[in-house]
């Protein structure tokens, strides 16, 4: 990932960057182990919803891609992939993408919350939409309402800790 210095003042494209960064190094991390066709699509299942957030097309791309990996990945499989892949972490991922995607997760939680936690998570969710609150307002009590009820998929999703914590860059976003 390539970014102009002064660009990075900006703290979405600082967090863009940085989880692109992070992305790929995960990405190559997997390929130096040879990894097999499930671990290719271990690993993409746990980026789709980031990869939502940041375009909505290529995250259907994506998918459509990695359904044809088959049980053997080849030299071109992998190179489209790779290049697909970070071509859509590249977009920027905008309050609407994400408000879709913080939406798409609460879907996950329609029948183990209460009421009242459903539409608090709804009212935080919509807050960061206008942007009265930072995304990392509602990704935290998502976060913990998935610890009180965690759901396998939504567990390995990188969404919610795309990179370290201590960057604090969502608290920016």
């Amino acid at each position: 990932p390539i970014e102009e210095e002064g660009r990075l003042n900006d703290p979405v494209l600082l967090e863009n960057f940085i989880e692109r960064v992070f992305a790929y190094y995960r990405l190559k991390t997997l390929l130096k182990q040879n990894p097999s066709a499930k671990e290719i699509i271990d690993f993409h299942t746990s980026y789709k919803l980031i990869l939502m957030a940041h375009s909505p097309v290529n995250y259907k791309r994506t998918g459509q891609l990695i359904s044809k990996v088959g049980k053997s990945l080849n030299a071109d499989f992998l190179n489209e992939y790779i290049s697909l892949f970070m071509k859509t972490l590249s977009f920027k991922a905008t309050p609407k993408k994400h408000t879709n995607v913080l939406l798409h997760i609460m879907g996950y939680f329609k029948k183990s919350l209460e009421k009242e936690d459903k539409q608090e998570c709804l009212n935080l969710i919509e807050q960061y939409r206008l942007g009265y609150v930072p995304i990392i307002v509602p990704i935290t009590l998502l976060k913990h309402h998935l610890r009180r009820h965690p759901e396998k998929w939504l567990l390995q999703q990188v969404y919610f800790n795309p990179y370290p914590e201590e960057l604090m860059l969502r608290n920016k976003i």
